[in-house]
């Protein structure tokens, strides 16, 4: 029960460990799989934005583009003397595409040594050299085309937002050069575009040269920027030139961010959009915490209910441990009072008979004592012996520690042995019925307590009935122990056999129930003073439980009772061919060699010098080591030997397995008055003599055993 206990509160344990540890690695599982989902959906809307971006910028450099070259062409072989005939009406033409395009800050025609013969910002335009512009000197010495420089600061008298510019070459029909014409781009232009498209947190927006400087920057920057060409994002540009995506603090501002760049067509221009990763995150989180706001209040509700669940729980053993310790502590108490009981009867019982003994002792120390009185004294002193040897070996069988003798017997037969007998014993005023099957039902239980108990129970009925009545006692075939009120079954069940049933049942004054859970224990009697010991029904508990069954009692007061007692059944194949005389006569020792071990040296004495009287040859020793070595040296020259069981040291049950271990060819006989080994493994197999034995029963024991080795041996030639 405690095991179990001790399981659910584990349990429960691992249930609130898995009540926060299962949402918290579910809640990991889907954060890793939001974060991922968050990096996709960011990648798709860079790339969108940078679509944009591109497409954009394409369009304004085309536009800037054929704007330059529909210049080109007005221009196209005229001297500078005509274009400067011509400067108002260029002014205007020059002005008015400033004006339609947002992107423009200006227009401008300069002549071979970078003087402007028109622009659109003033006419006629200042006399002032811009021959040190990176707009002009990139087409001195050959034709490159379209040239995107890098951003300006206006130089006086102009003035304004910073530029850059976008020229094109001028030249004559020798290919020689003459000039250049540029338009001067606003960056501010593209910076607000993006302002427009980035509206999302953390968004950016670069536009820069192959060579890595920047001509727009979103959010804007306070101070020109070129990226480092041997730098990560110049590198990954190495690497993957007209298109990419890549995560990198990004180096204006050291700021990560999460970048796709793409090239923009024909012209030396990168455009790049992103976003910064902590805006990632923060979508990212704020996803999560989405989850977070049902999943944790529904996480800690559980886990609360669980602790609560653990608490009760814990509580409730506690107070079963200390009922349970409550109960314990009734049950020492009543364990006690019983003991009290047991001990108070066997010392008044045990005391009666030694008084009987003690007398007995002092009349025969008289002097000229008849004979008649002495044989009397001497029988009183006997019956007294065998009245205490009987007191123990109730005692005995209701502790479940008597030595029992099994044998496979008929219970209907040996009941119906006894019928003679339990009609003296129970009186004719008392009705006896037998109700016995026409089967055999065999038993293996010792046969002398089987008859012990029956005798008790019918004893327990006779004085319930005050010696009038009817009784009757029934054999039958059960397959299982009954429930009833006491005591507590307990008793396995029969393996595949099932049990016999042997019961008795009276019409008695029956028993009250608050007295049915004590009738077993020791001395509990409800007779008079002097009309019974309390031990026939102790006995008849101790001999069932220690032979594998129960007892069993059903009663009703005025109706009478019923006691069951149940042993278990035997196979029939167990049942002997024939049954050896349990007696034998006594006979004289005639010289045969008996090795005596014994450690009270009193009662060994007592056996040697008995047993030297009847013609024995006797070799005492008081342990089983000194034996052992007896029977080393020789062994011959011992017929049998006695031993006592319990023994410091080497016990007999010791002694004689380490003779059957070195092949000594002598027989045994063990005694004993009570072994806990013995009562609980049974004699294996040696012969046993219960104390207090006499010396004439010893005297055949020992003979039959020298009488079986001679045969053996005789068998053996």
């Amino acid at each position: 029960m405690q095991g179990l206990q001790r399981n659910s509160l584990k349990l429960l344990r691992w249930m609130m460990v898995a009540s926060l540890a299962l949402p918290i690695a579910l809640f990991a599982i889907a954060s890793a799989i939001s974060y991922h989902s968050t990096l996709e959906i960011a990648d798709r809307e860079i790339e969108r934005a940078l679509d944009v971006a591109h497409e954009h910028a394409l369009k304004v450099f085309e536009t800037i583009d054929r704007s330059l070259a529909e210049l080109n062409e007005v221009v196209r072989d005229l001297p500078d003397d005509v274009i400067r005939s011509r400067e108002g009406a260029l002014h205007l033409r020059l002005k008015q595409l400033s004006d339609s395009l947002p992107q423009l800050k200006s227009a401008w025609i300069f002549d071979a040594n970078g003087k402007a013969l028109v622009n659109s910002l003033a006419s006629p335009p200042p006399e002032q050299s811009f021959a040190d512009r990176d707009y002009f000197y990139a087409h001195v010495d050959q034709s490159i085309g379209t040239y995107i420089g890098a951003t300006l600061t206006p130089r006086l008298p102009y003035q304004g937002a910073r530029f850059f510019g976008v020229s094109r070459r001028r030249w004559s029909e020798d290919g020689s050069f003459t000039g250049v014409i540029q338009a001067s781009v606003l960056p501010e232009y593209f910076e607000s575009f993006y302002a427009r498209i980035g509206t999302d947190p953390g968004s950016f927006f670069a536009m820069g040269r192959t060579d890595g400087t920047m001509l727009a920057h979103f959010p804007r920057l306070d101070h020109d920027f070129r990226l480092d060409p041997n730098g990560p994002v110049g590198r990954s540009i190495a690497v993957h030139p007209d298109h990419g995506l890549m995560t990198i603090a990004w180096p204006s501002d050291g700021i990560e961010r999460r970048i796709g760049y793409r090239r923009v067509a024909e012209y030396p221009i990168y455009v790049s959009a992103g976003f910064e990763t902590s805006a990632i995150r923060a979508r990212w989180l704020a996803a999560i915490s989405q989850h977070l706001v049902f999943g944790a209040p529904a996480t800690a509700l559980l886990f609360v209910l669980l602790a609560f669940a653990f608490r009760r729980t814990q509580h409730l053993q506690l107070e079963a441990a200390k009922r349970r310790e409550a109960e314990e502590a009734l049950k020492h108490s009543q364990r006690l009072e019983a003991l009290g009981q047991l001990t108070g009867g066997v010392a008044h019982d045990f005391n009666n008979l030694l008084t009987v003994i003690r007398a007995s002792v002092d009349l025969l120390n008289r002097p000229q004592l008849s004979e008649e009185r002495r044989q009397r004294y001497i029988t009183a002193i006997a019956e007294a012996v065998a009245r205490a040897a009987k007191l123990t070996s109730q005692l005995l069988a209701f502790a479940r520690r008597q030595t029992l003798k099994p044998e496979v017997f008929d219970a209907g037969d040996r009941m119906q042995s006894l019928r003679d007998m339990l009609s003296t014993l129970l009186g004719p005023a008392i009705e006896i019925v037998m109700q016995l099957p026409a089967e055999p039902c065999l038993v293996n239980a010792d046969a002398g307590q089987f008859e012990t108990a029956l005798i008790n129970m019918a004893t327990n009925a006779r004085d319930a009935m005050q010696g009038k009545g009817r009784i009757v006692f029934t054999v039958h075939a059960a397959t299982s122990v009954p429930e009833t009120l006491a005591p507590a079954s307990g008793s396995q069940a029969a393996k595949g056999l099932g049990f016999i049933c042997v019961a008795v049942s009276d019409t008695g004054i029956g028993i009250p129930a608050a007295q049915l859970g004590r009738i077993f224990e020791p001395f509990f009697t409800t007779k008079q003073v002097g009309q019974g010991t309390g031990l026939g029904l102790s006995q008849v508990f101790g001999f069932a439980r220690q032979s594998g069954g129960e007892v069993t009692v059903i009663s009703e007061v005025g109706k009478g009772s019923t006691f069951s007692l149940y042993l278990p059944r035997a196979p029939a194949a167990l049942l002997p061919w024939s049954q050896a005389p349990t007696t034998a006569p006594a006979v004289a020792g005639s010289g045969m060699s008996v090795l005596v071990v014994e450690d009270n040296i009193e009662l060994g004495n007592f056996a040697a010098d008995g047993l030297t009287e009847l013609g024995y040859s006797i070799t005492l020793v008081d342990n089983a080591t000194d034996a052992l070595a007896e029977l080393v040296s020789d062994a011959d020259r011992f017929d049998v030997v006695f031993s006592d069981v319990v023994m410091p040291g080497m016990t007999g049950l010791d002694l004689a397995q380490a003779m059957r271990d070195r092949c000594i060819n002598v027989p045994i006989v063990l005694t004993t008055g009570y072994s806990h080994t013995l009562s609980q493994d049974g004699v294996a197999g040696f012969e046993l003599v219960q104390k207090p034995y006499s010396i004439e029963e010893l005297s055949r024991v020992l003979h039959q055993a020298a009488r079986l080795k001679q045969v053996r041996d005789g068998a053996a030639e």
